[in-house]
């Protein structure tokens, strides 16, 4: 992958490969220049990127994600003659938010890129390298909300039990390995990233609660039920020893090769369990977590709870992620209600 290049000041010159991710024709197909950017562009963005990798302490999957919206947002400027990002106005940028929508974006897609653009012309004004904030007054698209599938309680029983099954008639570790994964998943609501990033120490077997690393680096603890934490035992006590390869570190969920999973394999193990639970929708493991939050709510715990388990930093995103069965707020209605 080509690396990012220094320019003769020290500054960093962003990655090909991230100028790229700007695509919806801010950017040409295939690798373009990177000084298509230009040096004072190039230089801004590079010392945004700083700030959201050290200062925000963003992961770096979601400091990719704002580099490629901004980087496809200031080449736009650049085209447009602007030659510096205090010469951009909330017209300019409105006319690369309106060249996405052009070019069949979706509105989710379009809503994130003025997200993105927002905060980063906040973080310019903040500084001090532009007079005034012209994306203050950008507004989003609207977005259709939309309820994501999700599990029966009963299908995410019967997926767990096809798991074991298959790891009663297993010889190697990895279907034990699976089980736990699946159980700790599903009890925990823990993102796939979460999960692959779990280390030994991160489980308190005493208190049944896991140490999660979530969002911007943030630390949060999680209960875990019984199931998950008898699974968890069964792999960490031998399987795990007998996968484990020179790389595998403190790792709790290993490969195949004996070093700490890949996210991408988590999804796949997902995909596969709930393939052998017939109409179960094809869901990843954002459906499980889904599926904890929407089964705890119809059990019913209460929003402010389930936030604090998935890690949400608003209450809306939870009312969004999750959805509260028409019975179970009739219920709540005909006990609260005086009237009811």
């Amino acid at each position: 992958m080509p690396e990012a290049g220094t320019r003769a000041d020290g500054g960093v010159v962003p990655k090909r490969t991230e100028i790229d991710q700007a695509r919806g024709g801010d950017v040409h197909d295939g690798h373009p220049d990177p000084d298509e950017l230009g040096e004072a562009y190039a230089a801004v963005l590079a010392g945004y990127v700083r700030h959201l990798a050290l200062q925000r302490n963003l992961s770096a999957h979601t400091v990719r994600a704002y580099q490629g919206d901004v980087a496809g947002m200031l080449i736009h400027l650049r085209r447009l003659g602007l030659g510096s990002l205090g010469e951009a106005t909330l017209s300019s940028v409105r006319s690369w938010l309106a060249k996405q929508g052009s070019l069949g974006q979706s509105r989710a897609t379009l809503q994130r890129r003025a997200a993105a653009v927002r905060t980063f012309f906040r973080w310019a004004h903040q500084t001090g390298l532009i007079p005034a904030d012209p994306a203050a007054k950008l507004r989003s698209p609207r977005t259709v909300r939309r309820l994501p599938p999700t599990l029966e309680q009963a299908e995410a029983t019967e997926m767990m039990t096809a798991a074991l099954a298959a790891a009663a008639e297993s010889d190697g570790p990895l279907a034990l390995r699976d089980v736990a994964i699946l159980e700790t998943l599903y009890a925990t609501g823990i993102r796939v990233s979460e999960l692959a990033g779990l280390d030994l120490d991160d489980l308190d077997t005493h208190r049944r609660t896991l140490r999660v690393l979530g969002k911007g680096r943030k630390e949060r603890t999680v209960p875990i039920g019984g199931p998950a934490l008898r699974a968890l035992a069964v792999w960490l006590n031998g399987p795990r020893q007998t996968l484990a390869g020179p790389e595998a570190g403190t790792a709790v969920f290993l490969g195949a090769q004996g070093r700490r999973i890949d996210p991408r394999v988590v999804r796949r193990i997902v995909h596969q369990a709930l393939r052998a639970v017939e109409g179960a929708p094809d869901l990843g493991p954002h459906g499980l977590r889904h599926a904890m939050a929407t089964h705890l709510l119809d059990g019913g715990a209460d929003l402010r709870s389930v936030q604090e388990m998935l890690g949400h930093a608003s209450l809306a995103t939870t009312q969004i992620y999750t959805h509260v069965t028409d019975d179970r707020l009739r219920r709540a209605y005909q006990q609260a209600h005086p009237r009811a």
